[in-house]
């Protein structure tokens, strides 16, 4: 991957609706000679899709939280495929310390979501924690900087 690339990459996660003769003349290539890279890119794996940016609140989502549980380990087999069917939860990882998952999900409201939790209660302990702001939305990753890469005026 070469700056061209990660220039793309960068563009993309700012507007996946850019056309792409502007694309183009950001990285001054020809229409075709981007469409090519965004092709590799694609094939390799590093694209993995083109979305819509959706606001979860203007659709009447007014509840964001993060919910952590611990899981035994043998209940993994049932509780995955139960919280992928969650249309609420955006994003579910398992993660390390003292609660072994993590997700993010959104609801109309509290009552919802306590009921929701009622539901991830038969797995495991939960902790939430409601959202009231978002000083840093969702945002790309940093292509311009990839691991390994360092600029020479900065030390991290």
């Amino acid at each position: 991957m070469d700056r061209i690339d990660q220039k793309l990459l960068s563009l993309l996660q700012e507007n996946a609706r850019y056309p792409l003769k502007y694309l183009a003349s950001q990285v001054f290539l020809s229409s075709p000679a981007v469409s090519a890279r965004l092709e590799r890119l694609e094939k390799e794996g590093i694209i993995s899709g083109y979305h819509a940016e959706i606001d979860p609140f203007s659709l009447g989502y007014h509840i964001k939280a993060y919910i952590n549980m611990t899981l035994d380990p043998k209940q993994k087999a049932e509780f995955y495929p139960f919280i992928e069917s969650c249309p609420n939860v955006l994003e579910c990882d398992c993660v390390t310390g003292a609660f072994s998952m993590h997700m993010k999900v959104w609801f109309p409201s509290t009552q919802e979501l306590d009921s929701f939790i009622g539901r991830l209660q038969t797995f495991g302990k939960t902790e939430t924690q409601i959202v009231f702001s978002t000083p840093v939305p969702t945002r790309g990753v940093n292509v311009e900087l990839l691991p390994g890469q360092f600029p020479e005026d900065e030390p991290f």
